[in-house]
């Protein structure tokens, strides 16, 4: 991740719809399967703030993130137990003690995903649970994915293989952020042919823009619970052992 893609994280991550929806996604899975005081460990930490979040309902949280910055930042924010650290190595916390883990767009920066899912499964107990998010659809990898230091976006088929290979489970599997698919399908093509010289900014939308797509979002959510979503930008899953 660059500097200045953390800064903004840093700024957008408590308000901006994206994280919003997106740790509301995880909060909600989380809450499904694990109570308080439950472990838990986010690979991946970025502005800290679902750390933050998951320490204030009552868990146990660990951070890990291969940027020493966003280990800083997770310090200034009073988060003890935070460490640098490659996702790839072996993960400096106690085998068979972590009830959750939460992945959220991090297994599309590894270079080699199948690894730390099996590093992450080493940390949790049998009945422990991975929460994660990735990018869906191969077809709209374009530069912005690139500026991100992504490797791949993923279809269902290779994050079930992935899951597989790292000797896991699905236990559920959705699409989320399908009401931006068509405007997001049309933005990436046109950025994978006339590829820019723009950084990694987040559209900036309107206050009430942001509300609303707050609440697509919340809506999604619900009929997730019902039915896995068939189309959207990202996949989001539960995996065990």
């Amino acid at each position: 991740m660059e500097i200045a893609h953390l800064n903004q994280l840093i700024e957008l991550e408590d308000n901006y719809w994206w994280h919003v929806a997106k740790r509301s996604w995880a909060t909600e899975l989380l809450k499904s399967y694990v109570a308080p005081p439950s472990q838990i460990v986010e690979g991946g930490i970025g502005a800290a703030g679902n750390l933050v979040r998951w320490r204030d309902m009552g868990y146990n949280v660990t951070g890990l993130d291969f940027l020493e910055e966003s280990v800083q930042h997770a310090s200034s924010l009073g988060l003890s137990s935070v460490y640098r650290h490659d996702l790839h190595e072996k993960w400096p916390v106690q085998p068979a003690s972590a009830h959750a883990i939460v992945l959220l767009d991090v297994l599309e920066h590894l270079k080699y995903p199948v690894l730390a899912l099996r590093n992450a499964a080493e940390t949790l107990t049998d009945q422990g649970k991975i929460i994660f998010t990735v990018p869906a659809y191969p077809i709209l990898y374009s530069d912005w994915d690139e500026r991100l230091g992504h490797y791949r976006r993923y279809t269902s088929e290779t994050i079930r293989q992935h899951a597989t290979e790292a000797g896991l489970r699905i236990e559920k599997l959705s699409h989320w952020n399908s009401f931006t698919l068509p405007v997001a399908f049309i933005l990436r093509l046109m950025r994978k042919m006339f590829p820019s010289r723009s950084g990694t900014e987040f559209p900036r939308v309107s206050h009430l823009t942001n509300r609303m797509l707050i609440r697509l979002a919340s809506w999604e959510r619900s009929l997730a619970d019902r039915i896995p979503v068939p189309m959207g930008l990202s996949l989001v899953g539960v995996l065990s052992k």
